[in-house]
């Protein structure tokens, strides 16, 4: 009881809850918790602040890939504590720039989230949107000639 107490001390019950449903890939519940937030600035202590933003970028994603893009660089400029979290961010964010044809900007941001998984959370992952980046240069060069 007095670890739930704790808990519930030092993090949002409504950001505990949202990060369950996502991990249930249940998108429309995690968003009705998250949607309880209504001001973050004043109901979550400053470290959660990044990591609200996160979660708003991960929901927005499944819905409007590009529209998460703002999403994610809030919560990296906010401040993200663990390593495979700014991995992720980061990895979102070159798929963001996929989207938009930007491969200059997309290899940067992969290169960023390879560097911050320190653990290989993500090793799969990254080396799977390597490979679709090595897609998009050949249809580059298919509808260049």
């Amino acid at each position: 009881m007095t670890i739930l107490a704790w808990v519930t001390v030092f993090f949002n019950e409504n950001m505990l809850i949202a990060q369950w449903y996502l991990r249930k890939e249940n998108m429309v519940k995690a968003e009705q918790w998250l949607q309880n937030i209504k001001s973050y600035e004043k109901q979550l202590i400053s470290a959660q602040h990044g990591y609200y933003h996160m979660l708003l970028g991960i929901l927005e994603s499944q819905r409007a890939p590009l529209q998460s893009e703002k999403f994610f660089k809030k919560a990296l400029s906010l401040g993200l504590h663990m390593s495979h979290n700014i991995a992720l961010a980061k990895l979102s964010l070159a798929g963001v720039a996929m989207a938009k044809r930007n491969k200059r900007e997309a290899e940067k941001y992969l290169a960023e989230a390879k560097k911050a998984d320190k653990n290989k959370l993500l090793a799969d992952q990254i080396k799977m949107m390597k490979g679709q980046m090595g897609l998009m240069d050949k249809q580059q060069f298919r509808y260049s000639r």
